[in-house]
């Protein structure tokens, strides 16, 4: 009798554990779905006519457009004499661009880099970086921009932009940069 009861419980217990088993594969899970996964980013949101998506391109690849200008405004460096911060006649040209790109682009400021060659000392060529930072921004200031729009740093020798120490490398470290900031 005890060894039919064993044999029942333990057939019990069998059938009791499958049971739970398959159960568990059967609950429904409620998904919200309005919830997207983490790693999908929701797609912007469909133009409604033809005119959306026109106007959507159009403000697409005026971004580009600007950024492109952005890109040219701050590759274009101006360059000085040895020992000199006056305004070179090619220069002024370029500023001349500059200004005119700042006064369609109101939105932003503009940081002038004063920068020199490795001749001289350090303390000589900070001021002769800071002087040629001045010239450059107030050259821009008489084209109409305004003084609170720019600002000016001096690196001197630091941060030249082509290695070397000869005549060809000291005049393209002599040169005012342009970097743009909203």
């Amino acid at each position: 009798m005890v060894r039919k009861l064993t044999v029942v419980l333990v057939a019990l217990v069998f059938a009791a554990s499958f049971l739970t088993m398959t159960s568990c594969a059967k609950k429904q899970v409620k998904v919200d779905e309005g919830a997207k996964p983490a790693e999908v980013k929701a797609a912007p949101p469909a133009a409604k006519s033809d005119d959306d998506r026109e106007k959507q391109l159009r403000e697409l690849e005026k971004s580009e457009k600007l950024r492109a200008e952005m890109k040219a405004f701050e590759a274009e460096s101006i360059y000085f004499d040895f020992d000199k911060a006056d305004i070179k006649t090619e220069a002024k040209a370029t500023l001349e661009k500059k200004a005119a790109w700042l006064r369609a682009n109101s939105q932003f400021k503009v940081t002038i880099e004063g920068n020199c060659d490795e001749r001289g000392t350090n303390e000589y060529n900070m001021a002769l970086g800071e002087k040629r930072a001045k010239a450059a921004q107030k050259f821009l200031n008489a084209m109409g921009i305004s003084a609170d729009r720019m600002s000016t740093v001096s690196y001197g020798e630091e941060k030249p932009a082509v290695p070397g120490h000869d005549e060809k490398a000291w005049a393209k470290n002599r040169r005012d940069d342009f970097k743009l900031s909203k």
